[in-house]
């Protein structure tokens, strides 16, 4: 986290609350459509320089959303990526401005119909003070360019009160800091990061955070992007293994999360990281070129699915629920072998059907040092979902016999001859 704010911070214009000057209004672009997020999102925070091997090395890597300037954009639609647009106008600060305000519009207007713009990036961590400028800014941007959404990133659950500008302890704290955020921001994607891996041992607050991030986006009918550990900044933070970042990017996914990035694609004084200083990629990076495409696999295959619940056959962490014994998905005991941290099960259910039965379960082995087995039961005939091939296989009838890597996950569903339409 201070990592993170430190690189925004010396990266980007420092942004302060503003009040809102007149600003003469936009005519909506004749079509346009409110933003969607389409392909789920992989992407990361602080990277290189863009350049033809940058984005060839990025797109092989299965990142699909870049970080860039303006004129980045040509050469992101030549590799087929999508485009962060970075720029120092895009901050609050520009509305109170009449000139900058101008020049702000100006560069909407340029690159809301580039076939690569994606979205605009406006800051990293702010405190809830910040919160009614950004909300301005969000809507200023909405009106002018309903079709490219507005990122903001928050801060993860174990920032102070002073950081995230409201009080009390933990949960109540950070419950208000996403109230806030949601009921004055109005965004369209909700973005935070959380670095759990120590040396001296794993954080406790992974789970809660992820929990109530899927709770806050669930009621706003947003997705939401989990920034995950990629690198160590210090010498008491270890950088991720293959393991523990399989672990990362499949909880991420079995809580619902439409969008994945890293910390960090490359920077100075970090160690790991995806790639080197000089572009030459890491041992992570060779894990993500795997775990990319297995993310954006199964978070499609979700997209049009809500999580019902996540529960954990182990882990007592905060913000980990126990899996009912009734549940319509569970563990058989005689098939799990035991590893003392157990298995996760993310839950999920047509969208579009309230009082739908569940359909999906995504099943992830917490342990990230060692292989699991477990066998899964469901209310019906059970398929399993290949992340690899994006095919669906049938299991036998209503037990799934499921394999993990360490870290790893799989996807089950119940067959649509069974019900699941």
């Amino acid at each position: 986290m201070n990592a993170a704010s430190f690189l925004a911070a010396v990266t980007f214009p420092c942004l302060t609350a503003v009040v809102l000057a007149d600003v003469a209004p936009a005519t909506r672009p004749v079509g346009a459509r409110p933003w969607e997020i389409g392909t789920p999102v992989v992407t990361y925070f602080a990277g290189p320089q863009m350049n033809e091997a940058v984005a060839a090395q990025m797109a092989d890597g299965g990142f699909n959303v870049i970080w860039c300037n303006e004129k980045d954009l040509d050469l992101l639609q030549k590799h087929g990526l999508r485009g962060m647009v970075h720029d120092g106008l895009l901050s609050p600060a520009s509305l109170d401005a009449p000139e900058q305000a101008k020049k702000l519009d100006a560069l909407i207007e340029r690159v809301r119909d580039h076939p690569a713009c994606y979205s605009y990036f406006i800051t990293d961590e702010p405190g809830a003070a910040a919160f009614p400028a950004l909300g301005k800014l969000v809507a200023h941007l909405r009106e002018r360019d309903p079709a490219h959404m507005a990122y903001i990133n928050l801060f993860p659950t174990y920032a102070n009160n002073e950081q995230l500008g409201t009080r009390g302890d933990t949960v109540t704290a950070y419950r208000e800091y996403l109230k806030q955020f949601m009921d004055v921001v109005r965004p369209s994607l909700v973005s935070y990061d959380h670095y759990q891996f120590y040396k001296t041992g794993d954080t406790d607050q992974y789970f809660l955070n992820l929990d109530m991030v899927r709770k806050t986006s669930q009621d706003a009918g947003v997705p939401f992007l989990n920034i995950i550990q990629a690198a160590a900044w210090e010498k008491s933070v270890r950088v991720p293994t293959a393991g523990e970042t399989r672990y990362l990017v499949y909880t991420s996914a079995a809580y619902g999360a439409q969008g994945i990035s890293y910390y960090v694609y490359t920077a100075a004084g970090h160690e790991g990281g995806v790639a080197a200083a000089d572009g030459t990629p890491t041992s992570i990076y060779a894990t993500l070129r795997t775990l990319n495409p297995e993310f954006v696999a199964i978070a499609r295959e979700l997209q049009p699915l809500r999580s019902v619940g996540v529960y954990h056959t182990a882990m007592k962490e905060p913000g980990c629920v126990p899996l009912a014994a009734d549940a319509a998905f569970h563990i058989d005991p005689s098939g799990e072998n035991g590893n003392g941290r157990g298995l996760l099960l993310g839950i999920f259910r047509p969208a579009n059907d309230s009082v739908g039965k569940p359909t999906h379960a995504v099943v992830v082995n917490l342990d990230y040092k060692t292989e699991a087995r477990a066998a899964l039961i469901g209310p019906g005939t059970l398929e399993i979902f290949d992340a690899t091939t994006g095919k669906w296989s049938a299991a036998n009838g209503n037990v799934a016999n499921l394999t993990f890597p360490p870290g790893g996950g799989k996807m089950v569903r119940v067959a649509k001859s069974a019900g699941n339409d």
